[in-house]
């Protein structure tokens, strides 16, 4: 255990030439390096995260929501059948119609009521309208306090008008309370994501966001750990930048407000852009890839930290054309169309039992489209966006 702790810690791979993790263990009186172990702080301040999200989704988000007049929905349950149960969950949710013909003649069922109970089940795993909103309000107090926080913190900050002071000095460069505290609530932020992933409804892209939390937490303790954390700070703060608006445009969507869920989507695509498109590269790796190698010089962690922020960089541009793809849809067509969301997300809306719940639905007035509209579409494509 002690040779891979050994390997694992390699001060060649962590540190720049010249300096030893000794160097870094024992510092001034005052003064205060990033170390590994306070990492593990963010575990208790996960679980704190997690348990102040269910006292705000209980006693203020759904409040708001029912005010709104969105309403828990009480879906159609499927009635309990072991036959049925087992091909859902091991061969198939949406069976064919060899399948269905198979199943109606062992159960002795019409065709058209094993379709029902399928609908029915799928509908069971599905979020309500609800439960959106009320996970929407949640991130978008919380993204809007920790971006406000972010932002007053690096605004009296050298690092933010002068990049190149991410690097002189460094590593020995004094972790501040401020930092440390950004760093580590949004570190434990991301591991009550995590944790939420097995108590919330299990979605279709639990596999996704299970992994989109795994490699931001990786990312966030790998840079607190090689003290890369000034610059750190300005990539959590360039993806937080946008990252409330498109809850608040979530929201808007969730309840019914088409032109302000518009409006909304609008000012998140083109902060979007500026942030992630013009200012993460121009500023930020011009900063880790070039003042870094002029100022510290290059080894194997710097190497690895730069990779991931250019993969990071690539992810961007491809999250930019799915936004400007719904937005040009959206105007030329003048409306939203349900065929540009993504399967991976399941929709909260039931499935029509009967053709006049479908006529209904087909004669919804234009700007009311609740969770079908562009929002919705973004929610689903961009819903790991946030990740650095």
């Amino acid at each position: 255990m002690a040779a891979l702790s050994a390997w694992f810690w390699n001060e060649r791979f962590w540190l720049p030439h010249n300096v030893t993790w000794a160097d870094l263990a024992d510092p001034a009186p005052g003064v205060e390096y990033p170390k590994a172990g306070h990492l593990l702080n963010a575990l208790p301040l996960a679980l704190g995260i997690f348990a102040v999200r269910i006292l705000f989704e209980r006693f203020i988000a759904s409040p708001c929501a029912r005010s709104l007049h969105i309403q828990p929905g009480v879906l159609r349950q499927a009635q309990p059948n072991a036959v049925l149960e087992k091909v859902f969950t091991s061969i198939t949710k949406n069976p064919d119609s060899r399948h269905l013909d198979g199943l109606s003649k062992q159960l002795d069922w019409e065709v058209r009521k094993v379709q029902r109970w399928f609908r029915h089940r799928r509908n069971q795993d599905k979020p309500s309208t609800h439960t959106k909103f009320c996970e929407s309000m949640w991130r978008f107090t919380f993204y809007s306090c920790i971006f406000t926080y972010g932002f007053r913190f690096l605004w009296q900050s050298p690092w933010i008008w002068d990049t190149r002071h991410c690097w002189y000095g460094y590593p020995y460069q004094v972790m501040t309370p401020h930092l440390y505290y950004y760093y580590v609530t949004e570190l434990a932020f991301y591991w009550s994501l995590m944790f939420s992933q097995f108590t919330d409804i299990k979605r279709k892209d639990f596999l996704i966001m299970f992994i989109h939390h795994l490699a931001t937490i990786s990312l966030i303790s790998f840079s607190y750990v090689n003290n890369m954390v000034r610059v750190g700070s300005l990539v959590m703060c360039v993806h937080d930048s946008s990252d409330f608006l498109l809850e608040a445009a979530k929201l808007a969507n969730y309840a019914k407000t088409q032109r302000l869920c518009d409006f909304l989507f609008i000012v998140f695509s083109v902060v979007f852009f500026i942030t992630r498109l013009v200012i993460y590269p121009i500023w930020i790796l011009n900063s880790t890839m070039f003042e870094s190698w002029a100022i510290v010089g290059p080894y194997p962690s710097w190497w690895l930290f730069n990779f991931l922020l250019l993969v990071l960089q690539v992810l961007h541009i491809i999250w930019f054309y799915l936004i400007a793809r719904i937005a040009v849809k959206a105007m030329l067509r003048g409306k939203v169309c349900n065929d540009v969301r993504s399967d991976i997300e399941s929709s909260s809306d039931d499935e029509v039992d009967t053709p006049t719940e479908g006529l209904k639905a087909s004669h919804t007035p234009k700007g009311e489209n609740g969770t079908n509209g562009h929002c919705a579409a973004a929610k689903a494509r961009l819903q790991n966006h946030s990740s650095w």
